[in-house]
C-alpha cells in the first residue's frame, strides 16, 4: 500500500509534466491550482506530521526541527537562485527537486505505523502540489528550447528520485526511537512550510493574484474536510 501510495502521488508529475508540454495551461489555473493545493499543504503539514510529532515527542524538538529544516530549505534555495539560472530548465527542476524530497520523505515517514487512509489529506494535498508544479515547469523547459522527450524525460526521472525518499523514508526510519521520527518528520515539515512562503505562494500570487486568496481558503476547507472523514 506504501508503494501505491507514493506511486500516485509521483506520478502526478508525469501526468503534470503532459499536461504542461502537450496541453493548453492558462496560467490564472496555473496559479490558482498552485494556491489551492498550497493551502491544503498547510493543513496537512500540521495536522499529519507536526501536531503528531509534538505529542509523541515533545515541544522542543518538534519545534526545533520546524526551524532547523526551513533554515535547510531556505540556504539550498537560496544557492539555487545564485548558481543556477532560476528561469531555465537546471534551476527550476532544482528547485522543485528540493521541494519534492522533503515533501515525498514526509509522506514515507507519515505512512510508517499508519493505516492509509490516515495520510489521505498529506497524500492528495502533495498530488495537488506536484500537477501544477510540474506543469509550469515543463511548459517552462520547453519554452527555453529543451526538447519535448527531453523535458519528459527529466520528469520522470524526478518522479522516480522522488518515489525513492518517500520509500526510503518509510524503510529507514521504521523502529527508530520516537524523537528521532518525530523530529524528521517535523524537519520535512519545515523545509516544505518554506517552501511555501518562497516559492508556492509567490508563483500563484504572480500568476492569479485576484483568486489565489480565495483558492488558498479553498485548500484549507478540502484538506480539513479531508482530515474529518479520515479521523484526523
Amino acid at each position: 500500500m506504501t508503494i501505491l501510495v507514493v506511486a500516485v502521488v509521483s506520478a502526478a508529475l508525469i501526468a503534470g509534466a503532459l499536461w504542461g508540454i502537450y496541453g493548453k495551461l492558462s496560467t490564472k489555473t496555473q496559479g490558482f491550482v498552485i494556491a489551492l493545493a498550497g493551502g491544503a499543504l498547510i493543513v496537512s503539514l500540521v495536522s499529519e506530521l507536526i501536531q503528531p510529532s509534538l505529542e509523541q515527542s515533545n515541544m522542543w524538538v518538534g519545534l526545533g526541527a520546524v526551524a532547523a529544516g526551513a533554515v535547510v530549505f531556505t540556504v539550498i534555495d537560496y544557492w539555487i537562485d545564485e548558481k543556477w539560472d532560476a528561469d531555465g530548465g537546471g534551476g527550476l527542476l532544482a528547485a522543485i527537486t528540493l521541494d519534492g524530497i522533503p515533501e515525498n520523505l514526509a509522506l514515507g515517514v507519515a505512512l510508517i505505523g499508519a493505516a492509509p487512509i490516515e495520510v489521505a489529506a498529506l497524500a492528495g494535498s502533495i498530488l495537488l502540489s506536484n500537477l501544477p508544479e510540474a506543469a509550469g515547469g515543463a511548459k517552462q523547459m520547453v519554452k527555453g528550447g529543451l526538447s519535448r522527450g527531453k523535458t519528459l524525460g527529466l520528469w520522470a526521472l524526478t518522479a522516480a528520485i522522488l518515489s525513492a525518499a518517500a520509500i526510503i523514508g518509510n524503510i529507514a526510519l521504521e523502529g527508530v526511537s520516537p524523537h528521532v521520527l518525530a523530529g524528521t518528520r517535523c524537519f520535512a515539515a519545515g523545509a516544505v512550510v518554506a517552501s511555501l512562503a518562497t516559492e508556492v505562494f509567490p508563483q500563484a500570487y504572480k500568476e492569479d493574484h485576484h483568486m489565489a486568496g480565495i483558492a488558498t481558503a479553498i485548500g484549507v476547507v478540502l484538506a480539513v474536510f479531508l482530515g474529518d472523514l479520515s479521523g484526523g
